[in-house]
């Protein structure tokens, strides 16, 4: 029995959590050499944001913001153009087994599938893995967008912290 604890762990540690395909500690440079500008760039309790618009992912357009600290990359976030009440329940569905495929199992999960529509309540999956944090969700009820956050080890200490 101390065995499957132990070679979870051990799966767990060799998941790499990237935003965007970058890996954390990316700095700012190399990210918009490869990204090209951003449409906005801000600044917020230490960590630089970027702002893209017209991304694209796993096939839905996204406004995209990442976040740099002195250490390079710390986080991302996407949020989905998705508006209708289907268009939200398809993405969230479509992403969530996206991203149940690449990190396995959450520590929170709420589906569509495991639950009624009676309440029409946010939705969420998370992710919190040795590599990083990762959140997906959406609220059908207050229409908002669907929302896959991404944090580094040191962004998700900071924030627990706080």
């Amino acid at each position: 029995m101390v065995i499957a604890p132990a070679l979870y762990a051990d799966e767990m540690a060799d998941i790499n959590v990237v935003f965007h395909n970058f890996p954390w500690g990316t700095s700012m440079e190399e990210f918009t050499a490869k990204m090209g500008r951003p449409a906005y760039v801000d600044e917020y309790d230490g960590l630089q944001s970027l702002v893209y618009d017209n991304i694209v992912v796993s096939g839905y357009p996204v406004f995209m913001l990442v976040y740099f600290s002195e250490n390079g990359l710390e986080g991302g976030t996407y949020y989905f153009h998705t508006f209708s009440f289907d268009e939200l329940t398809q993405c969230f569905i479509n992403v969530q087994k996206e991203l149940l495929a690449l990190y396995g199992s959450t520590t929170v999960s709420t589906t569509f599938q495991e639950e009624t529509f009676r309440e029409m309540r946010p939705y969420e999956n998370i992710w919190d893995l040795p590599g990083g944090y990762v959140y997906l969700k959406v609220n059908t009820r207050e229409n908002e967008p669907v929302m896959l956050w991404y944090s580094s080890p040191a962004l998700t200490n900071k924030i627990k912290e706080s």
